[in-house]
């Protein structure tokens, strides 16, 4: 896609939200079902996801792991504002690559040590860019695919999440 595409395609849509923030306010929504040895199915754009447990907490290895799953949520919309930002400035990127990685220490889920966290303690996000860029331009892609990025926002300034249970 060419940075005039991009832009015809998105400036109705930033127009109408300069107009109305209201039409802005979008829910994302997820839905699973519990299934059977400890699993749960999660339906996705393209397929059904059945996660699990990570093999460090007992599992198999067949099922997705969530902790994977976040990571691969990050690595999906950091690649996708990457290649937006650079469409959108007329960077040639060229080919380019994007890892995320994090540090579990699973005594704290499996709740074998009160001190060991539950959940990340780093996450690390690579890019490999083969493009020919100068500096500049690679500190503005960067700084804008940062920006941009809602799972990278969203981990680096966690919003308040309600818990609900609805007994059937």
């Amino acid at each position: 896609m060419q940075a005039t595409e991009l832009k015809a395609l998105q400036a109705p849509l930033k127009e109408l939200y300069r107009q109305d923030g209201k039409a802005a306010l979008i829910t994302l929504k997820a839905e699973g079902r519990i299934g059977e040895g400890v699993t749960c199915s999660v339906d996705t754009a393209k397929a059904l996801v059945e996660a699990g447990l990570h093999p460090a907490t007992g599992g198999s290895g067949v099922h997705a792991c969530s902790g994977d799953m976040l990571l691969q949520a990050l690595v999906a919309c950091a690649g996708v504002t990457l290649n937006a930002v650079a469409t959108a400035l007329g960077l040639d990127i060229g080919e380019a690559s994007v890892k995320a990685e994090g540090d579990l220490d699973f005594r704290g889920t499996l709740g074998v040590a009160k001190e060991a966290p539950v959940g990340f303690r780093d996450i690390r996000l690579t890019f490999d860019i083969q493009g020919k860029l100068d500096e500049e331009q690679k500190s503005s892609l960067i700084k804008l695919t940062e920006r941009y990025c809602v799972v990278y926002q969203t981990l680096r300034n966690p919003p308040p999440v309600a818990v609900n249970a609805h007994w059937g």
